[in-house]
């Protein structure tokens, strides 16, 4: 597979075209960033250790019959992907409350949730990706109500799969962030990544946290949080 020229370069990772029109290439940086861009620096290993995790999450959806972008992993910083248009919708679903859940309505963290909230925002940097809801995303002809109601249904049915998948290694599924595409036949895979920068992973004994607000929050230890999510679901 030759890699060719870039086309995307986002805060976390690299998209390269390759020889193969419905592939592409998507390359995982060391580049840690939080608060929409206004604190950055390097983790090192990061790139090498968020290719892993997202190829080890995206074999378990796999197995689980989730379509997604994920073709093989390629080296220790790349993957292979299918071409997709990406949806401009983040979807945000949460099972304990943590994040913007406390800072918006006061709640004290580490709530379970008796049902998973999902929120949606809009993807866009410069807007700093506020959040919206379903009539913003059809008067943004985003998507329509059946894409969107894949969306959701792709989204509860990951969350499903994930928090068992986790809870096995020692890990609770606190929240977590989703992006999806459409490929050239029209269908809706699940894209982008699934790694410590995009869920909040904690410890399922010590709540310990073992995901990017180890970073966000200087609370230390960063490289060595990925590295025990990395060797945990190394785990058989």
């Amino acid at each position: 597979m030759e890699k060719k020229e870039l086309i995307y370069e986002g805060k976390a990772k690299k998209i390269y075209k390759t020889d193969k029109e419905e592939i592409y290439l998507q390359e995982f940086k060391d580049d840690a960033t939080a608060f929409n861009g206004l604190k950055k620096d390097k983790i090192p290993h990061k790139g090498e250790l968020n290719n892993q995790i997202s190829t080890y999450i995206f074999n378990q959806l796999k197995e689980n019959a989730i379509p997604t972008h994920f073709l093989e992993k390629l080296s220790p910083t790349e993957m292979l992907v299918r071409k997709v248009d990406i949806i401009k919708i983040e979807v945000v679903c949460r099972n304990i409350t943590a994040g913007s859940l406390v800072k918006k309505f006061g709640l004290e963290e580490g709530i379970e949730l008796e049902n998973p909230v999902i929120e949606y925002y809009y993807k866009s940097d410069e807007l700093g990706d506020p959040l919206f809801n379903e009539d913003h995303i059809y008067a943004l002809k985003l998507a329509d109500k059946f894409d969107l109601g894949i969306i959701k249904k792709m989204t509860l049915a990951v969350n499903e799969i994930l928090r068992k998948y986790f809870l096995k290694h020692g890990i609770k599924l606190v929240d977590f962030k989703l992006e999806f595409g459409k490929d050239r036949f029209g269908n809706i895979l699940l894209a982008d990544e699934i790694s410590p920068d995009t869920c909040r992973l904690w410890d399922s004994e010590t709540n310990k946290k073992l995901d990017k607000d180890r970073f966000r929050f200087d609370l230390g230890e960063v490289e060595e949080a990925y590295q025990e999510i990395n060797k945990r679901l190394a785990e058989a």
